[in-house]
């Protein structure tokens, strides 16, 4: 029934690779990688001349106007207006610096109390610290950053490509327009005796001092763009204090949503022992005390109860395994969660092909293996039970993230059915989705009506 795939296969080795090795191996020396961003980091560098002349023009103009127009009540509007502006110039240039490869800077949050009508807007925009950073951003500081990184960068680039390029135009360039010759001043400067054809000397002196500019430019440009990272994550981003009252927010939701998870598991698993082997062991002792007083007058009758109690024992101790499961099954205490996987997809009614992209020997802690197990066998129930699917796959993964550095471990299960899976309350994958967040981790859903249908789920991995 079940499909194992390897790691050692040509296509999950690349994966676990790009995967894995990230940025350990990152394709190449720290040069290359350099060189490799200066396409992005001049796609930002290059178009902030304009960028910050028509913000700057916009917004002095804008309040100006607007602190010119308070008292006739109008420039309260201009001056929201303004405001607005300069987040929408701030806005961009942090997805220009994303562009440019840096982290991503967490944005304010522009509505912290969550007003609403009108006038309580204009008042939250008026007294929002984040929107005059921004605008101070735009006025002063980016104009006067943006002038200087530009003319840097420009300079840079022309110098570096006009220099290695110059002995092809130079023979053009008329005899009486060149003016002042770089051999002249390196030869009357540093070397008095050095005789060489002025334009051939000139030729490789603007090629060497080209080559320089253009070796270094990775430096540059990296320099210039982390200088407009600094000031806005200072400026731009969202205050230290609003991350951690967030992170404080999210540690609540995620500690009630893991409380909720363990009592919607404790109340099912109550049921499921009240409905099952409870049921069985009172139907057994009424066997059994049915037995003891036909044992004298009905020997025959007394055997036929008593083999029904041995039966309801039985099937009372398999419903008890089966019930142990949900905790942790002995399979995955011995001998890991792949093992344990590969048992799940034994039992399971319908195929399951298992894609192990684990290296061998990954070392899992034992609370994430027991987790993903419970999340695994959830899954391939709630497939079993409302898909209607003939073939699951059910994919385990581990992604190393640099930026933040994080582990995390996916368990996909995927299925040919006939779609419209929806996280419901009291449901199966509401339950799930519970219980991740409850862990810090999400749930993914993709299921179109008519299939095929996606489950994701992802742990973060804590050594």
């Amino acid at each position: 029934m079940t499909s194992t795939e390897t790691p050692g296969r040509a296509t999950e080795s690349a994966t676990l690779d790009a995967v894995t090795t990230a940025p350990a191996s990152s394709n190449g020396s720290l040069y290359g990688r350099l060189w490799r961003m200066v396409p992005r980091e001049l796609g930002f560098l290059l178009p902030n001349l304009p960028i910050v002349i028509v913000a700057n023009v916009l917004l002095w103009v804008g309040i100006s106007t607007g602190f010119g127009l308070l008292v006739t009540f109008v420039g309260i509007f201009i001056v929201i207006a303004t405001l607005y502006t300069a987040r929408g110039f701030g806005t961009l240039e942090l997805v220009r610096l994303r562009g440019a490869g840096r982290p991503e800077i967490r944005r304010p949050n522009w509505n912290p109390r969550r007003v609403t009508g009108f006038w309580a807007n204009i008042f939250s925009t008026v007294l929002n610290p984040h929107y005059w950073l921004y605008l101070v951003h735009g006025l002063v500081v980016n104009i006067a950053v943006g002038v200087v990184t530009w003319a840097i960068s420009f300079t840079w680039v022309v110098t570096g490509l006009s220099g290695v390029t110059y002995w092809i135009y130079s023979r053009w360039i008329p005899t009486g327009d060149r003016g002042w010759r770089l051999y002249d001043w390196v030869r009357g400067s540093f070397f008095p005796s050095w005789n060489m054809d002025a334009q051939s000397a000139d030729n490789l002196l603007y090629f060497v001092l080209g080559a320089i500019f253009l070796a270094t430019l990775p430096f540059v440009t990296r320099g210039l763009t982390v200088v407009h990272y600094g000031i806005a994550r200072g400026m731009l981003g969202r205050f230290r204090v609003a991350e951690l009252e967030g992170e404080v927010a999210g540690l609540s939701a995620s500690r009630t949503a893991a409380v909720s998870a363990e009592g919607t598991s404790l109340r099912r698993l109550e049921r499921d022992i009240h409905d099952g082997p409870q049921q069985r062991l009172v139907r057994m002792q009424m066997d059994l005390a049915s037995a003891d007083r036909q044992l004298a007058n009905d020997p025959d009758r007394a055997r036929v109860l008593i083999a029904e109690a041995l039966e309801q024992s039985r099937e009372a101790l398999e419903e008890l395994r089966a019930l142990s499961r949900g905790f942790a099954p002995p399979i995955l205490l011995d001998r890991g969660l792949v093992a344990a996987i590969e048992s799940l997809a034994d039992r399971s009614p319908i195929p399951v092909r298992i894609v192990n992209v684990l290296q061998p020997g990954t070392d899992l802690p034992q609370e994430i293996e027991r987790n993903a197990y419970f999340v695994a066998s959830e899954m391939l129930t709630n497939v079993a039970k409302h898909s209607g699917a003939s073939d699951i796959e059910l994919r385990l993964e581990l992604r190393r993230l640099p930026e933040p550095d994080a582990t995390w471990l996916d368990v996909v299960v995927a299925d040919n059915g006939s779609g419209g899976a929806v996280a419901q309350p009291g449901h199966g994958l509401a339950g799930l989705e519970e219980r991740l967040r409850g862990l810090g981790g999400t749930l993914e859903i993709s299921s179109p009506d008519g299939g095929p249908t996606m489950i994701s789920a992802h742990l973060p991995v804590t050594y």
